[in-house]
Parts: structure tokens; sequence; C-alpha cells
């Protein structure tokens, strides 16, 4: 039996504890949530899983050390004191990626040099050689966290973010990153237990990740390579039987997912995208004004959407977000809207008041998730309805 070990997994802000369910259900133990992290247990099959798997995450760590480092002679032993002939051969390549919260220590390029300097020295006196430092396609990616005085040591296991599904090849301006695009739907209750649209489906980011969550398809099924797949414990076998386990628990979808856009070129985008996410027989785009267009169906609808609020774009915000409201208002009954949006300023052009805020982070930008519930003829006629 494999040893269980504990494990890291980064996420956005707010989406802590999507990740904890994620987890959970997934089989990981002593999971924890913290700030844009949860860590948790499982052993090397749990961590291949977990990186295939997870939708929220955008990287698995794996803590290998943990030391006090009160300066750099201090960082430089407690890096060198760590065989890490364990991790890698003299004739491979590395790099250090740091993130550092200390007043010892302000500045995480020199933290990443020291350690590379304490690595590579070590190498050079044991070995007679050195392992030589790749930016770009590493053989090991080590991370480095400082907080205050404690270094924390860890092997990342993903390789370069988990939100490279590997089936985007095909952007506009201002796309959504995908795990906070699959995060989004999470948080809107998205099941696939109903039919979806997004108005504004740019490159098929949501449409992608609404119909791999209907469908329960891992989200990194597309993903070309993991970081641990250079590793000396690498497990092919183990891999292949997690990939065909998880993909006998995929399931069918009887309901429908679809993308509007008025640009041709988006539209044409988005096919490529879903296309390449192999994601064609659930999903159908349409190259539509959402603000031409109304519901077309009598059951609930579930909508969620990334309206422009982009200073590149060039649109009026305040008659934009109006037209969103009156659109929902007007042609959208029993449909629950989601849409996030990092203006401020235009949410109150919307004109509806919103039954759900969550504080969101888009990049650098701090965002608001909104919910809109359009009921069929007035709330008052639902509520009547309900408690007959």
């Amino acid at each position: 039996m494999e040893e269980n070990f504990k494990m890291i997994a980064k996420t956005f802000f707010g989406f802590e504890e999507i990740l904890v369910k994620e987890l959970q259900m997934l089989g990981a133990q002593e999971v924890e949530a913290g700030v844009r992290m949860v860590s948790f247990k499982g052993d090397k099959g749990f961590m291949y899983k977990a990186n295939l798997s997870l939708r929220t995450a955008l990287k698995i760590l794996k803590p290998i050390y943990h030391f006090r480092a009160t300066n750099e002679d201090s960082l430089y032993k407690g890096i060198y004191s760590l065989n890490w002939s364990k991790y890698m051969n003299p004739d491979q390549t590395f790099v250090i990626d740091s993130t550092v919260h200390s007043d010892r220590f302000n500045h995480s390029e020199f933290v990443s040099q020291k350690c590379k300097d304490a690595i590579v020295d070590q190498f050079r006196q044991k070995a007679g050689q050195r392992p030589s430092v790749d930016k770009t396609r590493p053989d090991l990616r080590i991370n480095i966290h400082i907080h205050n005085d404690q270094v924390s040591v860890a092997l990342d296991t993903s390789g370069s973010s988990l939100h490279q599904r590997g089936y985007r090849t095909a952007t506009n301006i201002a796309p959504i990153n995908e795990v906070l695009a699959a995060g989004i739907l999470l948080l809107s209750g998205w099941e696939g237990q109903g039919d979806f649209l997004d108005p504004m489906c740019g490159s098929g980011t949501f449409l992608a990740e609404a119909a791999m969550i209907a469908c329960n398809i891992p989200a990194n099924i597309n993903r070309k390579e993991f970081a641990f797949e250079k590793w000396a414990d690498w497990d092919n076998d183990l891999f292949d039987t997690i990939v065909e386990s998880s993909l006998k628990k995929v399931r069918e979808f009887r309901y429908t997912i679809v993308g509007y856009d008025k640009a041709p070129s988006a539209i044409m985008k988005a096919k490529d995208n879903i296309r390449n996410a192999n994601l064609e027989d659930y999903i159908t785009i349409e190259g539509r004004n959402f603000f031409d267009t109304k519901k077309e169906n009598q059951g609930p609808l579930h909508m969620v959407f990334n309206p422009p609020y982009d200073e590149r774009l060039d649109i009026q915000m305040e008659h934009f977000y109006t037209d969103i409201g009156d659109t929902l208002k007007k042609s959208y009954p029993n449909t629950n809207a989601w849409f996030i949006t990092a203006n401020m300023e235009a949410l109150k052009f919307v004109g509806l008041k919103p039954s759900r805020k969550i504080k969101l982070f888009n990049g650098s930008l701090e965002a608001r998730l909104v919910k809109y519930e359009m009921y069929a003829g007035s709330k008052r006629t639902k509520f009547q309805t309900e408690n007959q």
C-alpha cells in the first residue's frame, strides 16, 4: 500500500469551500480549508486523481520540508540540508517558484536564486556535475513559500497551472480563466439538472466547463502533461487505471447547453475549442445578439455569463448593463441568471435587485458574482401559487 502524504491545492479567493467539497467527494482525507488553498492527504494515486479531476484547483503541491530561516545564510543552509538526489538527477532540469511574505526576505527572485545556488552546489559537491535551470519545461518544479521566518519547500505536482485544460487554443479579448469559470458554475449551483445558456459565450469556456460538470467528465482529461510524469517514481500504469476509472463515471446529459455571441470571430473560436474538448455532442453555439433573443423553452433555465467590463472593450457600459436587465426582465422568465463583473458602477444600471452577491477576483480585479432570479409572472404571483 502506498503511504498517504500531505498535499496542498491552490485556488482562487472565494473557492475554498467548493474545493473542500470536491476533494471530499474524490475521497481525500484530513481536508482543511485555508486562504486560497486547501490542505489534504492522499497517496500517489490520489495525487494523480486530484490533478486529473479537480475543477477549482490551480495547482497541487506536495510539501517535502519545513524549516526556519532568519537570513540568507540560514535559507541557503536549510535548502542545502535537504537530499535533492531523492528528487532529481544532476542531468535533469529544474526551476524554483518563490512566494515571499516576510520582513527578512523581501524579493522572491533573490530567494529563488539563493535556493537555486544551494541545490546546484550540493550536486556539484556530491556528483561533480550540476542540474540546469529551465524556466519553460523543467523536469522538476520546486515551490518555496516564506512567511516571516518559516520556509516551506514543496514539489509542484501539476506543472503549468491547472486552468490550462488543453482544449482552449483560441481566445478573445479578456477570456475567463477555466478554473474561475468552473468555480463560478459550481457556486451558481450548476449540476446539469436542466437547460443552460451562456448568452455572451466568447471563446466558449463556460460552455465547455458546464458540459464537463454536467457529464462528470474529468476537468483535465484533455491536458497534455502533468509535472509528476517526469518524476522518478512516475507510475504510468497507475495513472492509466485512474483515467479509465474516472471515465467510467461519466454520465448522460439530457438537456441543452447553448451559447450565443454576436461576433462571428467569437463563434468560430468557441466552436474550435468545443471541438478540441470533444464536447460537440452536448453544446450548440449560435451567432445571436442576446438583446434580440428570448427564452426558447418552457422549463427552468440556468444562465451564466461574463459580460464586458474591461476598458479595452469599446462599449457604453451604462446602456449595455441597462440592456442586460431589460432583456432578462422582458424575455427570460423562469431563469436563474448569474454573471460576473468587476465594474461595480455598471451593475447599478441593470435595474434589478440581485438575490445574491459573491466577492471574487478576476485576475487582480475585485469582482462580484451576482444572481438574478427571473420568475414566470411576478414574484408575488410565484409566492401566491406556492402557498396555495
